[in-house]
């Protein structure tokens, strides 16, 4: 089949994946020269009655959990659809920070529904990009023909600025199918004006490709562009790798900092730099400038050789003697990358989780349980309502009563949906201080508009209409 991208974005009920929702979907598929192919997708998916939105995510969106529930699809019936129309072999999906938010809350949604939450981004031929890290690698390096945004004379990479500062059209920014369309426009301006190294960031996508590039069995120098670097640098510099990290990624040093500081510590004294928390650091405060690079999130990564054109060194405030210096000094110590790691492999990305729709991550599901999910989820009412459930995992087992009763609520038996109300009483119960306590700051804020505080009543009602009853003593 011939490749196409997928351009999309979420709107959702806050910032993290495993315990906000997806509220609107919006997406465009085009070819590799960014025509559309059909019609562009905009849907509600509507919140279930287990979840309070953050308000001050709503302020920002401005879609109401009313608005989801009368014109929403369930999260089974998107996930059918995003599975089976849009997830297409062959489909580059891409979006705007997406491989750290979107892609995160499209994993969760598809494990709550009984679908691989990998398979879409990798299997027969599709992958994922990111446009944010193509951006910030074009400003530091090939900016030219392109307006770049700066606030308080500091660069920014907001889409929205980006798309005014180059006569984009972009009619509602946080708008999921305004996002999108702007986010086509700002991919079409970089492939027209800097081909090259938009053609090279799209193959680069590949995790065998980068770990050409960067590897332990050669340790060589990179350009990379991320979001950890400094912005006065626009976000890239110049890296080595020096330790391996868990799941076969690889931990890097930015070479912009001399190490020699660092390199007798013991773990102790690294763990206290790498851990203090932002509000403890003080204006004395030295950042330990190692990061993990994860091969599968399409990192923007370059070879070296980039800066020998167009004046690339200069654009990084870098030389080469500077991090050839650098790079001798952490080969010499080996030592000091093996603690460094040691330290950073004690500390869990997640946190661990005690309920089964927030543990994605904490191993694979069997064959044999995929198979049983493929049943579960081609069956129509009637073989649901007589299914019962002989999982494997224990996670899938748990799920399952909750999976009914928000989906095929009719068909659900009495004692699931019991199990259901128990565990949404509890999650509810449990959140609705920090939503009162967050709603009401948010509602004496004096420049809301009239939508704002159209949305801020209706949180109200929604808190209203879900929250449990308490029984009389």
């Amino acid at each position: 089949m011939t490749a196409t991208y997928f351009f999309y974005d979420l709107e959702t009920t806050g910032l993290d994946p495993r315990e906000d929702r997806v509220m609107q979907f919006a997406g465009q598929r085009t070819d590799m020269d960014f025509n559309p192919i059909g019609e562009p997708y905009n849907l509600l998916v509507a919140l279930n009655d287990d979840t309070l939105p953050s308000p001050y995510a709503l302020m920002v969106t401005g879609v109401t959990p009313q608005e989801t529930v009368a014109d929403g699809y369930t999260e089974a019936q998107f996930a059918k659809i995003f599975i089976e129309e849009i997830a297409t072999p062959d489909t580059i999906i891409l979006g705007y920070n997406s491989i750290r938010f979107d892609d995160e809350f499209m994993r969760a949604l598809l494990w709550r529904n009984y679908y691989d939450p990998y398979e879409w981004t990798w299997k027969d031929g599709r992958s994922r990009w990111d446009m944010l890290d193509v951006v910030r690698m074009t400003r530091a390096l090939r900016p030219d023909g392109i307006n770049w945004p700066t606030v308080d004379g500091k660069p920014v990479n907001k889409l929205e600025l980006l798309s005014a500062e180059n006569s984009l059209d972009h009619a509602k920014a946080h708008d999921a199918l305004s996002d999108v369309g702007a986010l086509i426009g700002v991919t079409k301006l970089i492939a027209e004006k800097q081909p090259q190294l938009f053609d090279y960031l799209l193959k680069m996508r590949d995790k065998k490709a980068i770990h050409a590039l960067v590897n332990l069995d050669e340790q060589k120098p990179f350009v990379y562009a991320s979001g950890r670097y400094d912005v006065e640098f626009n976000k890239a510099t110049v890296a080595l790798p020096i330790a391996e990290a868990d799941y076969g990624n690889v931990f890097v040093y930015d070479l912009r900092y001399n190490p020699t500081a660092w390199l007798a510590m013991s773990e102790r004294e690294l763990a206290e730099i790498l851990f203090t928390p932002y509000a403890e650091r003080g204006d004395d405060y030295q950042k330990l400038p190692v990061k993990k690079l994860q091969y599968n999130r399409a990192p923007a990564v370059a070879p070296v050789g980039v800066l020998e054109q167009a004046d690339g060194w200069s654009k990084l405030q870098l030389d080469m003697a500077t991090v050839e210096k650098h790079r001798k000094l952490l080969l010499a110590h080996p030592d000091f990358a093996q603690r460094v790691a040691q330290v950073l492999l004690k500390r869990p990305d997640f946190p661990a989780a005690a309920d089964a729709e927030s543990q994605l991550y904490d191993g694979f599901v069997s064959d044999r349980d995929k198979l049983r999910s493929e049943v579960l989820r081609n069956a129509d009412e009637k073989e649901l309502k007589a299914y019962k459930p002989e999982f494997d995992d224990a996670r899938l087992m748990e799920m399952f009563p909750r999976y009914k009763a928000r989906n095929f609520s009719r068909i659900a038996t009495a004692d699931e949906l019991g199990a259901y109300e128990q565990w949404r009483a509890a999650r509810l119960t449990a959140r609705a201080p920090k939503f009162l306590q967050d709603l009401q700051t948010v509602s004496k804020q004096a420049d809301l508009s009239d939508h704002q505080q159209y949305v801020c009543e209706e949180l109200k009602l929604w808190l209203e209409s879900i929250m449990p009853i308490a029984e009389e003593s």
